[in-house]
């Protein structure tokens, strides 16, 4: 079982799972998770090979769509499901294989297809990190630098380091064997047909007009926003934007059901 923090209290209202993108984890979400806990139960797991949760050899959609399964059947038995580029990705995955097990979904900054970028660079990097001289997690970030130049970016990824054990949070070695896998979208001949919505920032290119077509065969009632400002971390970069993005679509669709 997935490690998961939860917060809030169980309502008539379903859980909220949130699933957090590559090299993330639940701890990522806190405020937002927080906030949207106040009428709710929310959810938000570490990802295999993430956090605090099992390592394992494999690390594809069909996997990553079981643990969230369990996640959700541990509590209760369905949920509103948010996810994010390769939760997104998960989220998407098991909207379609376990449909009961999802009232709602919201996909941010990620679509149904094989992307053709590449996230070894940053792979690469972390391995480079001596975690031996790390004494704190500034330690990890000043050797980034070398080779992240973007400060947010150097930020995150030390979030995941264990200084106490001088370990990495994420099993590198199994994350950039199955890489291509992560990149890439399942052929899965379903639809998920219940309120989704696809949530981008306005400056990512990760969600683009020729998308649209593989989007619709899969989620056929799929509606399209986006955050004004904010590119593929569009939680992170509009943090209330984000939340209030999520309490409209799922506001309007409780509505619509009623």
């Amino acid at each position: 079982m997935l490690n998961v923090i939860s917060q809030g209290a169980d309502t008539s209202a379903p859980p909220l799972l949130i699933v957090h993108g590559l090299f993330g984890s639940g701890r990522n979400w806190g405020v937002i998770a927080r906030r949207l806990a106040e009428d709710r139960l929310v959810l938000t797991p570490d990802m295999r090979n993430h956090g605090d949760s099992p390592r394992a050899p494999v690390h594809d959609y069909p996997a990553m769509a079981a643990d969230l399964a369990e996640v959700i059947e541990a509590h209760g038995g369905h949920a509103d499901v948010v996810g994010h580029s390769m939760g997104g990705k998960a989220a998407m995955v098991l909207a379609l294989t376990r449909p009961e097990l999802v009232d709602r979904l919201i996909v941010a900054d990620i679509a149904p297809v094989t992307y053709t970028h590449t996230q070894m660079d940053n792979i690469d990097a972390m391995r480079a990190v001596d975690l031996s001289r790390v004494s704190r997690r500034s330690d990890a970030a000043e050797q980034l630098a070398a080779t992240i130049s973007e400060p947010a970016l150097r930020s995150f990824f030390t979030q995941s380091v264990d200084v106490t054990e001088k370990r990495w949070k994420l099993n590198l070695d199994v994350l950039a064997d199955q890489m291509p896998k992560i990149l890439s979208f399942p052929d899965i001949d379903a639809t998920f047909d219940k309120p989704t919505l696809f949530l981008s920032g306005a400056n990512s290119d990760y969600v683009r007009p020729e998308h649209r077509d593989a989007i619709r065969a899969h989620f056929p009632s799929a509606r399209f926003a986006r955050i004004p400002g904010a590119g593929h971390w569009l939680h992170a970069e509009k943090p209330r934007e984000f939340e209030d993005s999520i309490r409209a679509f799922l506001s309007m669709t409780s509505k619509r059901e009623a």
